[in-house]
């Protein structure tokens, strides 16, 4: 691009928002281009999922989200639904599973996603221009101007879909979050979500020998709780319970875990106790839990009992509470470098639900990851970035 080119529709990110955008402006017969610094488009989708993108949720709803307004992604998701990307997928051919609570994932590959979005791209004629830089975007009277590394472009409608700052190593930048306040919009400040738990060092050399342990846990912070699978870690805590809660926690809080949710702690032990009084507490929470965790819980709760034999009630009492009623108050959080997403970014206060068009700057619009509205884990924030996307495509 080596002199001013002009087109309707300039897309600033070639990820699910932004493709799904240009697809829909560009069957609209609008002249679209899509500019990212990214060498391929969709790399976030590529790596999701284990490389097999859980690409949405059937299940997807309002209540999935967080934002400092609940309401405003209620008229995206209904007017592009989970159903209707679904249908996408099946009219394209490519073959999908349903994992727990409503999670859909590819058969085969994650690049099967980003094909259906750079094919359709090119049907609907719109412009892919890759590893170019942005370097200043402005205002004029027919619309925007940007300077980008390759030149100059004007267009009538601009759409930031520039994701937030979650996982930098892929090019994550602060780029959507500078342009919405050039142009006067709002940003709800921003912090890393479905991120794993970091530990203060006591704690965590006390958990140290459980590095690797998975089990079913029903983590809660307040009113909110996940019960998913926990994973400890070398520096922490993951696994999918602790990514949920991560986006609820706020630093100096406490979470509280149970590990055995489903069971009644107090009247196993009593039972083990009744029928095998010299078995150790670990042995008969071995019943419940990991050999090595049931280990470490038993030690460090009852560290001088031999034999269940030898505790009371009470003491059960605290061995069911070490279980199921965990109290825990993480250092922090891994940061940016491992965060899903982004939670936080461009105020909805600011943005028509209905359009995602900026309220006082007409043809310019934000969609997906720069806007605050964070979905859960479980394919929700792809469908927010196929539901904003599309609504944008139809009025950009």
């Amino acid at each position: 691009m080596n002199a001013t080119r002009q087109a309707d529709v300039v897309i600033v990110g070639a990820g699910a928002a932004g493709m799904m955008c240009a697809i829909e402006a560009g069957r609209r017969g609008r002249s679209v281009i899509v500019l990212d610094h990214a060498r391929a488009p969709g790399e976030k989708i590529r790596i999701s999922g284990g490389g097999r993108c859980n690409f949405t949720n059937r299940d997807a709803a309002p209540r999935h989200y967080l934002s400092a307004n609940p309401s405003f992604c209620i008229s995206a998701l209904r007017q592009y639904s989970a159903q209707d990307f679904i249908r996408l997928v099946e009219v394209r051919g490519i073959a999908y599973h349903e994992k727990t609570l409503g999670q859909l994932f590819c058969d085969s590959s994650s690049r099967q996603i980003v094909e259906l979005l750079t094919d359709g791209l090119a049907a609907a004629g719109a412009e892919l221009s890759l590893s170019t830089g942005m370097r200043e975007v402005a205002k004029t009277p027919d619309g925007f101007r940007l300077e980008t590394d390759r030149g100059t472009l004007a267009c009538r409608s601009l759409v930031i879909a520039s994701g937030g700052r979650s996982i930098p190593k892929m090019g994550a930048t602060g780029f959507g979050y500078d342009v919405a306040t050039r142009f006067g919009l709002g940003i709800v400040p921003t912090r890393p979500g479905l991120v794993p738990l970091t530990l203060d060092p006591p704690t965590l050399e006390r958990l140290a020998p459980l590095a690797g342990v998975g089990v079913e846990a029903r983590v809660r912070h307040g009113r909110t709780a996940f019960e998913e699978g926990l994973l400890f870690t070398h520096r922490g805590l993951s696994g999918p319970s602790i990514l949920q809660i991560s986006s609820y926690w706020r630093e100096g809080e406490e979470i509280e875990i149970a590990l055995a949710p489903h069971a009644d702690v107090f009247a196993h032990l009593r039972e083990a106790r009744g029928r095998n009084g010299k078995q150790s507490p670990a042995t008969a929470l071995g019943a419940l839990l990991p050999k090595r965790l049931a280990q470490a819980i038993g030690e460090a709760a009852e560290p001088a009992a031999a034999r269940l034999a030898d505790l009371s009630d009470k003491a059960l009492r605290r061995l069911e509470q070490a279980v199921n009623g965990w109290r825990l108050k993480p250092a922090g959080s891994e940061g940016y470098r491992t965060a899903e997403v982004t939670l936080g970014g461009v105020d909805t206060a600011d943005l028509d639900s209905r359009t995602m068009q900026a309220r006082n700057v007409p043809g310019l619009y934000f969609i997906g990851e720069v806007v605050d509205v964070t979905g859960w884990l479980g394919g929700y924030n792809f469908q927010w970035a196929w539901s904003s996307g599309w609504v944008a495509g139809q009025h950009a």
